[in-house]
């Protein structure tokens, strides 16, 4: 993960339903358009297929579903963030990529030790930055099966 050393953490923010999250974004390739997504049988639900983007083919991960809350049709705004964790490159499906923040370290706290929305194995902390809270995303964790 990211080292909590840093003083800032440069992080990509987007939405799931109505909260945001954030992600790290030396983890990040690129941040598509919804496209073709070829289906592979036996998989898991939120496991949506796989993509040809440039000539590779990468897999697709709702993470909606990865992370239990009900699906939604595609819209416009929906976007696969192509992300890269050692040797593995993995689109995550969000419902919108919003921008490219700098967050002080200095407002980051720990999960709180309740979380309903989303397990919080999932979740590296939550930053405060102004009025908006965003939950930080542990890729490690909601890419493991």
């Amino acid at each position: 993960m990211v080292d909590v050393q840093e003083s800032e953490w440069k992080v990509i923010v987007f939405q799931l339903k109505n909260e945001e999250y954030a992600l790290p974004v030396q983890y990040v390739r690129s941040i598509e358009k919804i496209q073709h997504i070829t289906r592979v049988p036996r998989t898991a639900h939120y496991v949506k297929g796989v993509i040809n983007l440039r000539g590779v083919v990468t897999p697709i991960i709702d993470l909606r579903e990865r992370f239990g809350f009900p699906s939604s049709p595609y819209s416009e705004q929906t976007r696969i963030i192509i992300v890269a964790l050692q040797d593995i490159e993995v689109g995550l499906i969000v419902d919108v990529a919003n921008d490219v923040l700098d967050i002080p370290a200095s407002s980051i706290e720990p999960p709180p030790e309740a979380i309903g929305a989303v397990e919080v194995d999932y979740i590296h902390g939550v930053a405060k930055v102004g009025k908006r809270l965003l939950i930080l995303l542990n890729l490690e964790k909601a890419l493991e099966t």
